[in-house]
């Protein structure tokens, strides 16, 4: 009797985890229409649609794959991601490429950069608002809008036709309706071709042929395209319970192992937390300092001897063509001087830029 209300306990334990699993694991498709022209939410593309209607552009929504498009004369192409893609193209998209028409793709994946999240960039039309710190720092591209960090739109020439990439997907959003200029510079990028269309077929809304060739799929397709990761989790911990209701193990417990210790780790954190105690921020900008010198002095090819300010900065200043303001004020940091936590991490974080731009 005992051992049955057992199971019973397990078995409602296992359908509550399911069930919470279910709704943790479900595909989530909130974030589908962002970019899309229909949205007028903030990430919506719906107010700069109206703008581009507004200057009597040829404009029109496209909501079927973009190997079904048709046309005597090369279009563009806009295509403003719900999420970051690698700046890659199908064999489609490059074959329709190929026949002169160009492609525009907001929000593709790029590095993430010591660049300031909120910058305006120059361009033709003015600056433009950019909100990323990611950048492309791939193969040489045709900058269309970047900064020393990397690219943030660029484009590519594919055939006859191009390919422009850009790591944000908020170029003209609904969000910068304060920032004409951003209008303008997207407006710009699209107006290679005369005709331009709008690719909402990736926000999911779909032409009235499409949806009627898709509804006669067979239960075999249906299958194949379920989510397979809330059922392989159902699974999981439904044979976990199974195994722990019959008492049953993978295999014979294993012992832990003991650590071993780490005598210099386990200094130098002793040594960092008896210096935050103290406050003692000289003797680690003084020792840091003298570091961040000799690391600079040898990423320059100045040996490990070290040398006069003026000459270490004369040496930066000539192999990266920066300002050596930056890198004087480090310098000549007072010391001892004691910095408080936040200006402490203000002046590490400057050592990391300048060393990040140092020759490797």
């Amino acid at each position: 009797m005992k051992r049955a209300n057992r199971l019973w306990w397990f078995g409602g334990i296992a359908i509550a985890v399911i069930a919470l699993l279910t709704l943790i694991a479900a595909p989530n498709t909130s974030y589908i229409t962002n970019g899309s022209t229909y949205n007028r939410a903030p990430d919506g593309y719906g107010a700069w649609y109206a703008y581009m209607q507004k200057q009597g552009v040829k404009i029109e929504r496209w909501q079927k794959p973009v190997e079904e498009i048709k046309t005597k004369n090369p279009i563009t192409l806009l295509r403003v991601n719900n999420q970051l893609t690698p700046p890659e193209l199908g064999f489609d998209e490059e074959k329709w490429l190929k026949q002169g028409n160009t492609l525009v793709i907001l929000g593709v994946r790029g590095a993430a950069t010591a660049a300031e999240f909120s910058t305006l960039q120059n361009s033709p039309v003015g600056d433009v608002k950019i909100e990323t710190s990611r950048r492309y720092q791939g193969k040489e591209p045709n900058l269309e809008l970047g900064d020393l960090f990397g690219g943030i739109i660029w484009s590519e020439k594919i055939g006859n036709g191009f390919a422009i990439f850009s790591t944000t997907p908020y170029l003209a959003a609904n969000a910068y309706q304060d920032y004409p200029n951003n209008f303008k510079y997207l407006a710009q990028l699209v107006s290679k071709n005369p005709q331009i269309f709008v690719d909402e077929y990736s926000h999911g809304y779909r032409d009235k042929s499409i949806t009627e060739s898709q509804g006669d799929r067979n239960w075999l397709e249906y299958l194949a395209k379920t989510p397979l990761k809330p059922l392989l989790l159902q699974a999981g911990v439904l044979l976990l319970v199974l195994i722990w209701a019959q008492n049953r193990r993978f295999g014979a417990p294993a012992n832990l192992e003991t650590p071993a210790i780490d005598n210099n780790t386990a200094y130098i954190q002793a040594l960092a937390g008896v210096l935050e105690k103290a406050q003692c921020s000289e003797f680690i900008v003084n020792i840091v300092g003298k570091e961040e010198q000799l690391q600079l002095q040898q990423s320059l090819g100045l040996g490990k001897t070290p040398l006069e300010h003026q000459t270490l900065v004369d040496n930066w200043v000539q192999q990266t063509k920066l300002s050596p303001t930056q890198l004087q004020q480090l310098l000549s940091h007072p010391s001892p001087h004691r910095l408080s936590d936040k200006q402490l991490l203000v002046w590490l974080d400057k050592w990391q830029k300048i060393r990040d731009r140092a020759p490797s």
